[in-house]
């Protein structure tokens, strides 16, 4: 049981990234192609955090040409470099899967001052 603990308290980062949901965050992704490895930058609405601990995760919406795009990125992972809030969304729920059926200017969070 012991080693249980010690494992899960080894794999979280030393320093979780403070964001909330309805953020705007640009999340620093390292990419692994054969050999190379590169920093590609994913930005969107966060629209849900889930589970806790080690297994935190949370999932950030964006349109890309017209499409919906929405990725779901481990917070311990290592391949998540860093996460830039961009601007503080004010909502009042924890998910935000309603943004998914909106489009244009309905799609978008006023601003928490």
């Amino acid at each position: 049981m012991d080693a249980i603990k010690l494992m899960t308290q080894s794999s979280l980062k030393a320093e979780k990234p403070v964001f909330e949901i309805g953020d705007t965050v640009r999340v620093h992704v390292r990419i692994i192609e054969g050999s190379k490895s590169r920093v590609q930058i994913f930005e969107g609405i966060v629209i849900a955090m889930k589970h806790g601990g080690v297994n935190e995760t949370f999932t950030v919406r964006r349109t890309s040409y017209g499409v919906g795009v929405e990725r779901v990125f481990p917070v311990n992972s290592p391949i998540v470099e860093k996460v830039d809030v961009v601007r503080h969304g004010q909502v009042r729920r924890a998910k935000l899967y309603y943004l998914r059926d909106r489009v244009g200017k309905a799609a978008k969070l006023k601003e928490r001052i």
